[in-house]
């Protein structure tokens, strides 16, 4: 009996996902827990698992396409089973017949946008002279966005009634290198479609800077933090292992900041889920460390190394994304002295690690160098006030001056 393969929730929020790639064609033999295609969420591209053994009869999703969660996209069934193979209709409701003539419900429903947008406007259909004479319409919506994106009515052919261009004909033709302008010279441009992951990162983002943040600063002596790693150098710990240790002991110690800002509730942890910031090709990625207090600095060295290098193989689960509650950006292998970083929604902190510099300090009669490194908070005001955040980054502080406190 053949059965249906369905998109699968593979996260929490999880709506949608693009299949990359098949892994399996049509008519090959598929085992259950084989995998079968790679898949592409919102936050990792992994492979996902048949659910049932047979003969793989029909692909019902191409790759590249955005599906979503619970769709029919494939069947899987007996050798020569003959199976219902039309995808779930999408314009159509299954069962109904579109009557002859009428409008498709998807077009319907964008043409239906632009004549509010009209009536909001208080306009009708405008024409314009054509360069040969002759009389060009468009909505007065289709108009504005023209007028905004520097795109010649002229050059577009309408969609609506009668030859009218409508707002999506513009928009269309926006995502077309030959319409990218700089006022009024035409710019060859290359367009690239935002992946799903790049499209999270951008509502994340939004997110973030809708909260009310604010940030403090605090150099600290690196001097001890770097004869501890450079003891434990042969065991691969590094110094981003042992702030992201300390960084754990002082969030047990402040609690306030080891939390979640949501639905108006401040919910705090009993373990730190650190999260570290990793740049990849497909972009800004926030594997998660967890219990970090309950590790020693080799076993937290050890797990680093190994979810940051799936980090960049693109290897990573829905799972090591998921559950953070503080994370720890360290631009300072870049040069970066010192930076704001954005929130994690639905985190309270996130904090911002610099290079270590050279720096004088005064001790006593004269100025010495010593190795300082810039530590900057950003937290979510609506969860942590200002003396909150100051005794949790000095508290950092302190642990990294003097390690030996955090037994």
């Amino acid at each position: 009996m053949a059965v249906d393969v369905s998109l699968p929730r593979l996260g929490q929020g999880m709506e949608s996902g693009t299949i990359v790639r098949w892994l399996k064609q049509e008519g090959d033999q598929v085992e259950k827990g084989e995998a079968l295609y790679e898949l592409d969420t919102e936050k990792v591209t992994q492979e996902v698992e048949a659910d049932a053994s047979g003969v793989l009869l029909k692909i019902l999703a191409g790759e590249g396409e955005e599906i979503e969660v619970g769709k029919r996209i494939a069947v899987i069934g007996e050798a020569g089973e003959e199976v219902e193979t039309q995808a779930e209709p999408t314009e159509v409701a299954a069962g109904e017949k579109q009557e002859e003539g009428s409008p498709a419900p998807v077009r319907e429903e964008q043409r239906e946008r632009g004549r509010e947008a009209s009536a909001d406007e208080q306009g009708t259909d405008v024409a314009e002279s054509t360069s040969n004479g002759g009389r060009l319409k468009a909505s007065p919506l289709a108009r504005r966005i023209a007028r905004e994106r520097g795109i010649e009515l002229g050059s577009l052919t309408g969609t609506g009634p009668e030859g009218r261009i409508v707002a999506e004909d513009v928009e269309r033709a926006a995502t077309s290198p030959a319409h990218a302008t700089v006022g009024s010279a035409p710019l060859e441009a290359e367009v690239e479609k935002l992946t799903s992951l790049r499209k999270t990162i951008a509502r994340r983002l939004t997110e973030a800077w809708q909260a009310p943040a604010f940030q403090i600063s605090m150099s600290a002596d690196m001097t001890r933090a770097q004869e501890l790693r450079e003891r434990l150098r042969e065991d691969g710990v590094t110094v981003t292992d042992v702030l992201t240790k300390l960084c754990a002991i002082a969030l047990l110690r402040h609690r306030r900041v080891n939390a979640h800002y949501a639905d108006d509730e401040l919910r705090m942890f009993p373990n730190a889920h650190v999260g570290l910031a990793v740049a990849t090709e497909r972009g800004l990625l926030v594997p998660v460390l967890r219990e970090v207090e309950r590790k020693s600095l080799v076993e937290l060295a050890a797990e680093r190394k190994t979810l940051v290098d799936r980090t960049r193989q693109g290897k990573l689960a829905q799972e090591d994304l998921e559950g953070g509650t503080f994370t720890i950006s360290n631009l300072g292998m870049y040069g970066v002295e010192q930076f704001v970083a954005v929130l994690n929604p639905p985190q309270v902190a996130i904090l911002a690690v610099g290079a270590i510099e050279q720096r004088p300090v005064w001790q006593g009669d004269a100025f010495v160098p010593r190795p300082l490194m810039s530590l900057t908070l950003t937290c979510d005001h609506r969860a942590v006030d200002g003396a909150v955040a100051a005794d949790f980054l000095r508290t950092v502080k302190t642990l990294i001056e003097e390690p030996g406190l955090a037994l």
